[in-house]
């Protein structure tokens, strides 16, 4: 199963719609940004770890949280997420396939060297809005697969008579 790291301030800072709410609350934007994201990797059975640095952050403890396929961790006082995340890499990048999400050059050189892949987080953006609209194919096809006309219930005759009644009004 594949599993990706991501910078998640870093991703809030490029994604232009996470932009946006973050001038209000980064609160929101980490939960705006939680929710897509669980989504997504619902959607394609993925592990996904979203590192927020909680670095200047006096008196800060690493936190994790789980949900589903989702972990959320928010990093310790005086450890960044690009810590955390080649750490992390640097335990299980070769042996098993890990893509880290982020757009900062240096992290991206040294999670490769030590076996990851790497997306930028506009390409993983991209990424993401096409999975999203994969995603609402997928639920519309279940619904028409689903659906109940009283159409395909109904022989070819009553059909008939319900269209007079229908037009006669």
């Amino acid at each position: 199963m594949r599993t990706l790291f991501v910078d998640g301030y870093n991703v809030i800072n490029s994604w232009p719609s996470l932009k946006k709410v973050k001038e209000y609350s980064y609160e929101s934007s980490r939960v705006q940004l939680i929710g897509i994201l669980q989504n997504y990797v619902a959607f394609k059975g993925y592990k996904m770890v979203i590192v927020f640095d909680a670095q200047l952050v006096k008196g800060s403890i690493q936190k994790k949280e789980r949900q589903g396929n989702l972990v959320v961790v928010f990093t310790k006082e005086g450890e960044t997420a690009d810590n955390y995340i080649e750490k992390m890499v640097n335990d299980i990048g070769r042996n098993t396939e890990v893509c880290v999400i982020t757009s900062d050059s240096l992290e991206q050189q040294i999670t490769f060297q030590r076996g990851a892949t790497r997306m930028s987080s506009i390409e993983f953006y991209h990424e993401v809005v096409s999975t999203q609209k994969k995603i609402e194919i997928e639920i519309e096809r279940k619904y028409l697969e689903k659906r109940n006309w009283l159409e395909e219930r109904i022989d070819e005759k009553t059909l008939e008579k319900l269209e007079k009644m229908r037009r006669s009004r």
